[in-house]
């Protein structure tokens, strides 16, 4: 077996390797964060390459599967027709892309931060971060159901030791919440809806047109797929959503894990990835399947906007914000049509820039001013120009403004909702899209416009002459290690919008299968 096992080792392509240093990477990188836990320059250095590499090995992905080839590894067969299998397609290009690509600026801004904070156990921290991130790219690569259950259940695990990293009771109570919610859905709707495909297909491969066209059908068909939507509960429909906001008692690094690099994007990635390859795009628009759940989808980024205007605190505020923008790339599954799927899988990189850099901008206040609700933050955008407009270029593609990346994926999605002439759903992507006008600029202008209520956060009146000399001085930014990364990923929500060709050109081929390029 060994001598077959290396045989097997010898045969692998370029891209195969690469393929398997993709995913392998981010796990020697914790194993060497672990090793160098009792020396923290050492450590983060460590935690800092093993991000580099693993965007590297994933880049030399990129040119093969945008040439059409699907570089892949099987490794060996579980059960008949089950195995544990890794193919490159062009969705799971996009996400690995994300999570490896921002998990450079994650983790840089995270040293700064916990640093910063003074945050104990930061090797415990970034050991599990690096698992993490294994594990999405694990899933991001899977070939078949099987093995993307198996990812998608270790992201889980590996990330809840982050949200309970303060092991405060609060920090206690929101685990049992994230542990109980995902699990549950996850074993008790979308293991059955794996175990269900099978015996009704035969197989668990994904294929482009799907494998279920003509071995299911009716309420089978409709009953089956709202098992996959609802079982994959870190996509955070309603009502399975209370594990997102629960997780925000963490550091504000993991919110970014959970809301832009890894876990929420593993959520609508996975019901994409059925539409597409399970179902089939056709199939799913010919029967109406995802009628019922469209409305459900729907009516979580309405609720969920409205939630989002209550909240005071911050982070709660972007929390509710980050489920409804989820429900827009479920609609948008649901909704079938190429250029639905299309701007579905685009807002999977577009809002993970916009929301990174909120996130990234909301941990840098809670440093330097330690301030937590909206309330009280009146005045401080002076003493933080750089947070607070790097906060505004991230809104602006939230909202879906152009120049910035938010306005291509709602295009598509919205133009989606035109096709199939679904008013109400084209209407609802419109409503929320004003309402993240309503909870996100006010954050700015308060942030710029109203007098500070502390006295401390009051610029002093400079002399005659001293005036930007006297303004420099009363800027107050996080540390460097946290302000560098918001501005990157400030800048490249506008990067987005002119760097979109490539994307979409990577993409073309799913649009194209769900029934005609846009």
């Amino acid at each position: 077996m060994i001598d077959t096992a290396t045989a097997a080792l010898a045969d692998l392509t370029g891209t195969q390797w690469a393929l398997l240093a993709a995913m392998a990477l981010p796990a020697l990188g914790a194993a060497g964060v672990l090793a160098a836990g009792r020396r923290p320059n050492l450590r983060d250095v460590i935690s800092t390459v093993a991000t580099l590499a693993t965007f590297g090995a994933v880049l030399v992905l990129l040119p093969a599967v945008r040439g059409g080839l699907r570089p892949e590894v099987h490794f060996f067969e579980v059960l008949p027709g089950v195995a544990l299998a890794f193919r490159v397609e062009p969705l799971g290009m996009l996400f690995a892309l994300v999570a490896s690509g921002l998990w450079i600026l994650t983790s840089l801004y995270a040293i700064g931060y916990m640093r910063g904070h003074h945050e104990k156990h930061q090797t415990r921290f970034f050991t599990f971060f690096a698992l993490a991130i294994s594990a999405a790219l694990g899933l991001a690569f899977a070939r078949n159901l099987f093995t993307l259950f198996l990812f998608y259940e270790a992201l889980t695990l590996s990330t809840y030791p982050l949200v309970t990293h303060h092991g405060t009771e609060a920090a206690r109570k929101a685990g049992r919440v994230y542990l109980g919610v995902l699990l549950t859905t996850s074993i008790g709707l979308l293991l059955f809806a794996v175990l269900w495909t099978w015996k009704l297909a035969g197989t668990l491969e994904f294929q482009p047109g799907g494998i279920l066209a003509g071995k299911a059908g009716g309420w089978t068909a409709v009953l089956l797929l709202a098992l996959f939507a609802f079982g994959t509960g870190k996509a955070a429909l309603m009502p399975f959503h209370r594990w997102l906001p629960a997780a925000m008692v963490a550091p504000t690094p993991v919110s970014a894990l959970l809301h832009a690099v890894a876990v929420v994007k593993a959520g609508v990635f996975t019901i994409l990835k059925v539409v597409i390859y399970v179902f089939g795009p056709a199939f799913v628009r010919q029967e109406e399947l995802s009628l019922g759940l469209a409305w459900v989808a729907g009516a979580t980024l309405i609720f969920a906007s409205i939630i989002a205007l209550t909240k005071d605190n911050l982070k709660a505020r972007l929390a509710y914000s980050t489920v409804s923008q989820l429900a827009y790339i479920v609609l948008g599954a649901l909704l079938a049509t190429g250029s639905a799927i299309l701007g579905g899988a685009l807002h999977i990189a577009m809002h993970a820039m916009g929301k990174i850099t909120l996130f990234f901008c909301a941990g840098a206040i809670y440093v330097a001013a330690h301030k937590t609700d909206i309330s009280d933050m009146d005045g401080l955008g002076r003493r933080m120009p750089l947070t607070y407009l790097a906060f505004l270029l991230g809104a602006f593609s939230i909202i879906g403004l152009p120049p910035f990346g938010g306005a291509w994926s709602k295009f598509f999605l919205a133009t989606g909702a035109a096709e199939l002439r679904d008013w109400v759903f084209l209407g609802a992507y419109m409503l929320s899209s004003l309402f993240s006008i309503g909870y996100l600029m006010p954050v700015v202008a308060r942030g710029f416009f109203l007098p500070a209520k502390a006295a401390s956060d009051r610029p002093s009146t400079p002399p005659s002459g001293e005036g930007l000399k006297t303004f420099w001085s009363g800027v107050k930014e996080a540390p460097l290690l946290c302000v560098v990364p918001l501005c990157l990923t400030a800048l490249g929500s506008v990067a987005l919008f002119f760097l979109a060709d490539p994307l979409m050109a990577l993409l073309q081929p799913l649009a194209a299968g769900a029934g005609g390029a846009p």
